[in-house]
């Protein structure tokens, strides 16, 4: 067994006396726990709500997220409940650090306690299968009359709870909001800038996840460096091109919700969508892979979205389709890296 550490010792918690803000993060997972702990560190009053009241219990007791964190010491300023109704009620930020799939589910849960000025703050990247919305247009379903802001950019959870500097993007059609989730979670380590573009954000954070899967099927194949690259690179092309159908800012692609998300997730293990692909690369279906990861595999789950949306708007997006048809059983991986490279000569910029 590893030692536990606290990565935050040594670390002044200020006094924010009355601009302490009351914050619940909803979902208990890795990154959910990840965020509380910086938010308690930020000096802010934080609750974390749960489903699973015995896993909160121990965390209460041990300040060890066994099961997702298990080698990190949290803040003993977090509370602990697994009531939705206790976390949500009476909040300034409400953060929802659920999977995509699951987000029209628990924010309808908490829609009841968020009074008008509460922020609901969401980290979940994906498309909604069947109603093809991105999580804003869930949120304006569910939680119409509250600000909303997500938050986006190359942050894995084992790293933000090890105080590892990172930059995240706080994106919102309602710029204070945006800010005040800045100032929220601003810490020495985590670096948070304000976007508006709220569509090139969640685009580029839900393909991703579909992108890492392949080009973890590459590596699992051993396909070298030059594939996983260029698998990268065309990539970004491809949720330009979907992007740009719905109106999103092209810039936003070239920052770190789109690119810098994209590089993390695509080339680091801690990733569930690449170790997802990992598996199927050496010979896993996806079921299995994705049964052995343990955790949630967005991309998993989001590429009929992506693909459905794609075929909605005429985009062309090859490698997401491929990787849809590995994750379906519809292609062995084999013969999808010769349906990319088979592919009729054409302009790179195009």
């Amino acid at each position: 067994m590893s030692k536990q550490i606290d990565y935050y010792a040594g670390t002044i918690v200020p006094d924010l006396g009355d601009k302490a803000k009351k914050v619940a993060v909803i979902g208990s997972g890795s990154f959910g726990t990840a965020m509380a702990n910086l938010l308690a560190h930020n000096g802010h009053e934080v609750t974390l709500y749960g489903r699973n009241k015995a896993a909160l219990d121990e965390m209460r007791e041990t300040h060890i997220n066994k099961r997702y964190l298990p080698d990190a010491i949290l803040s003993d300023r977090i509370i602990y409940t697994s009531d939705i109704g206790e976390a949500a009620a009476g909040k300034d930020i409400v953060v929802f650090a659920v999977p995509a799939q699951k987000f029209r589910e628990v924010s309808m849960q908490a829609a009841p306690y968020l009074g008008e000025n509460t922020i609901a703050v969401n980290l979940a990247k994906g498309i909604e299968r069947g109603t093809l919305k991105r999580m804003s247009e869930v949120a304006a379903d569910t939680i119409p009359d509250v600000s909303y802001v997500a938050l986006s950019g190359p942050t894995h959870a084992e790293e933000i709870v090890m105080n590892a500097p990172a930059g995240i993007v706080a994106v919102s059609t309602d710029t204070e909001a945006a800010k005040t989730v800045q100032d929220t979670f601003m810490s020495e380590q985590l670096r948070v800038y304000t976007q508006e573009d709220m569509v090139g954000v969640e685009i580029a954070g839900a393909v991703k996840n579909v992108i890492a899967i392949a080009t973890g099927v590459s590596d699992g194949m051993n396909l070298g460096n030059n594939a996983r690259a260029a698998l990268m690179t065309r990539s970004i092309h491809e949720i330009k091109r979907l992007g740009n159908a719905l109106g999103a800012n092209q810039e936003t692609f070239s920052g770190l919700s789109g690119i810098g998300d994209l590089i993390v997730t695509c080339s680091t293990d801690l990733s569930r969508n690449r170790r997802c692909g990992l598996l199927i690369g050496s010979g896993l279906k996806a079921e299995e892979a994705v049964e052995k990861v343990g955790s949630v595999v967005e991309g998993y789950y989001t590429a009929d979205a992506v693909c459905e949306l794609a075929q909605k708007l005429d985009v062309e997006m090859p490698v997401c389709k491929v990787t849809q048809a590995v994750l379906n059983g519809e292609m062995p991986p084999d013969k999808a890296v010769k349906a990319l490279m088979s592919r009729d000569k054409k302009d790179e910029l195009q």
